[in-house]
């Protein structure tokens, strides 16, 4: 028969088990949580190694790259439809995101497609410039996690960013989709004035279509705004996420870091 001394139910067996709680007043198992936690981790981990893979493919195969950063209407248009894919594939992938296997492969698909996005962001700039972005980026992705985990064990609650951090996003996207709106406009009128816009590439004028000193400050003002989103991200992950979300936690987490990296290597020298 089994010794229930010590099973404190209200915290969801955690005194028997010998587990510590993610944050005060934690009602559901702590090893249950930090096997969901550690799942979502997994997978994060693996669509960063598969947008690395991606993203170095598209810099390093030389036909690619010359394609990409070419002026051609091809080129132009290939850029556009690299940036608008990830968003086409991640309406059935949030409508499936719960229905294994299906999930998986709408996910990896997805994770391609920003691999994609990734690697055309990073023709427009040289090795030293994508490195620095890189490593400021895993500095501030880990620390903000760390930080994260620490305050949720002493009480504190991040739900209060949500609203600021989502109009932020919405101001951002709007100010974004006029610039690209403007940018594809005189696109156009290049190509039948075979005239050169503002001497940038056709990357440049999809990802990064404002002028150097505004593209900068741009990608400082987005920094910090999807480092909020990492600690709000976050905080969802350690205490609301359901054990089935994991592929919503997982593309929360992920977006937000490749974000944050895109932001970084805008702001950098080449």
């Amino acid at each position: 028969m089994k010794d229930w001394r010590g099973w404190d139910v209200e915290a969801g067996g955690a005194a028997a088990a010998g587990g510590a709680s993610l944050y005060p007043n934690m009602i559901e198992s702590p090893q249950l949580r930090w096997a969901f936690i550690r799942k979502v981790y997994t997978i994060v981990a693996l669509q960063i190694v598969i947008t690395i893979g991606v993203a170095a493919a598209i810099n390093l195969i030389a036909p690619v790259r010359d394609f990409l950063l070419d002026r051609s209407t091809a080129s132009f248009v290939a850029g556009v439809a690299i940036m608008i894919l990830p968003f086409l594939v991640m309406l059935p992938m949030m409508y499936f995101s719960e229905r294994h296997p299906i999930n998986f492969v709408l996910l990896t698909l997805f994770t391609v497609c920003i691999g994609f996005a990734v690697g055309l962001a990073c023709t427009t700039r040289g090795g030293a410039a994508i490195l620095e972005a890189a490593t400021l980026t895993a500095a501030v992705v880990g620390g903000l996690t760390l930080y994260t985990f620490w305050a949720a064990k002493r009480g504190h609650d991040f739900s209060f960013l949500g609203p600021f951090l989502f109009a932020a996003l919405l101001a951002l996207t709007i100010f974004s989709l006029i610039q690209v709106r403007s940018s594809a406009v005189l696109h156009v009128a290049d190509l039948f004035s075979f005239l050169y816009v503002s001497g940038m590439t056709l990357p440049e004028q999809v990802l990064f279509p404002m002028g150097t000193m505004t593209t900068r400050v741009f990608g400082c003002i987005s920094a910090v705004v999807f480092a909020g989103f990492i600690i709000y991200d976050t905080d969802n992950l350690i205490k609301r996420h359901s054990y089935d979300q994991y592929v919503c936690a997982a593309i929360s987490l992920y977006l937000d870091i490749i974000n944050l990296f895109l932001a970084l290597l805008s702001t950098m020298e080449d």
